[in-house]
């Protein structure tokens, strides 16, 4: 089912709608619904424990409970249902915990926007708050939450499987999954490129601080072959200008040179325009 979830989930970049969740069918033909229509946890009836848990935890506005992801440990905080935590909608999840069963963790920072994080872990549970602790670590290194782990391995853990597939998710669906600078709409083949490196700690995933781009001009940009004035324009570097060397470079780079970028419709999520000049700067010099 993960192997299956994962090609399905690449197809669409990094995302899905919660039709497609609620309708995903595995290659075998077999219909397996990966969200609840009602609830925030999908407990299969043939399955012993749970199957997947949908959560905001980056402080969204469609996170109804106070979930939470700790950045200096990768633990995640669930929410129990109502009731005991083992009965009713908290068994099969007490279940996974027990059992060490693997479960999907769907993340919601849109509406209608789900990105999966999977294998995560239930390891914990806290009684007093009421919380089941997820860990995000696939490579279960630890236990139980009183296992601390390197804070450069957690801040990897963490950005890799949590923060850069939302980015990606959020970049990709206001570009409508199409190239800013050639529209090509082949999702598997889109990237989300920062504007100001997730390096600096101006760097953040957020919508305006990136471009949807196919994986050709990605590497351009990064590389201060292809730059994006703060008026929206694209621009390419002299010397590639200048060359010789077949169709991809006339027709995937050259030609793109004063072409105006492709922009999100909603204008609250286009270039930040200040992040632009200061990335362009870096271009022309």
């Amino acid at each position: 089912m993960f192997a299956d979830l994962e090609l399905f989930i690449d197809a669409r970049g990094g995302f899905a709608s919660r039709d497609e969740l609620t309708g995903f069918v595995m290659r075998s033909g077999l219909r397996m619904p990966l969200i609840d229509t009602t609830r925030g946890i999908r407990n299969p009836q043939e399955f012993d424990a749970t199957l997947a848990i949908v959560s905001a935890s980056d402080g969204g506005r469609n996170n109804p409970y106070d979930d939470a992801i700790d950045r200096t440990t990768g633990l995640m905080r669930y929410s129990w249902a109502k009731g005991p935590v083992n009965a009713g909608d908290n068994r099969k999840l007490f279940a996974a915990l027990e059992s060490g069963t693997p479960i999907i963790l769907f993340e919601k920072p849109l509406p209608n926007l789900y990105v999966p994080v999977f294998p995560v872990y239930v390891i914990d549970v806290d009684h007093e708050s009421r919380h089941f602790i997820i860990d995000l670590d696939e490579n279960r290194l630890r236990g139980s939450r009183e296992v601390s782990l390197d804070k450069r391995y957690i801040d990897t853990v963490v950005k890799q499987r949590v923060h850069q597939p939302m980015f990606r998710a959020r970049v990709l669906s206001a570009y409508n999954k199409r190239c800013a600078i050639c529209t090509l709409k082949y999702p598997e083949l889109l990237d989300a490129a920062h504007i100001i490196s997730d390096k600096d700690e101006r760097g953040l995933p957020v919508v305006t601080n990136g471009m949807a781009m196919c994986k050709i001009h990605h590497a351009a940009y990064d590389q201060n072959f292809l730059g994006v004035s703060p008026d929206y324009v694209i621009r390419i570097n002299e010397r590639l200008l200048a060359d010789r060397d077949g169709p991809m470079l006339q027709y995937g780079l050259q030609a793109m040179d004063g072409k105006a970028l492709e922009l999100p419709s909603r204008r609250s999520d286009r270039p930040d325009r200040e992040h632009l000049a200061e990335r362009f700067e870096k271009f022309v010099s």
